[in-house]
C-alpha cells in the first residue's frame, strides 16, 4: 500500500529547507508570505507555518513559486539534508 508521506511522517520534503532558507535570509513567515503574494501565489502565514512543520502538502505550482521567490533551485528545496 502506498503511503503519501515521507519516512518521518511529514507531508512534504521541502518544508525544512524552506524554513532554513527563510531564516538564513532573515525573513519572518509573514514577510515570506507577502513576497510570495507579490509573485502571484495566494498563501498566508499560517499555510507557510504548516508547510515548514511538514503538516501540509505542497503543490508543484507552489513549489515553483517558492523556488523563484527564494532564489533557489527546485533541487535545493527538495534535497533532504
Amino acid at each position: 500500500m502506498f503511503i503519501n508521506k515521507a519516512k518521518d511522517g511529514r507531508c512534504n520534503l521541502c518544508g525544512k529547507n524552506i524554513a532554513a532558507i527563510r531564516i538564513a535570509m532573515g525573513l519572518s513567515q509573514r514577510q515570506l508570505s507577502d513576497l510570495l503574494q507579490l509573485n502571484g501565489l495566494d498563501i498566508d502565514k499560517n499555510a507557510i507555518q504548516r508547510i515548514e512543520a511538514g503538516k501540509r502538502f505542497v503543490t508543484d505550482i507552489e513549489l515553483r513559486c517558492f523556488s523563484q521567490t527564494l532564489g533557489k533551485t527546485l533541487e535545493e528545496l527538495l534535497t533532504e539534508k
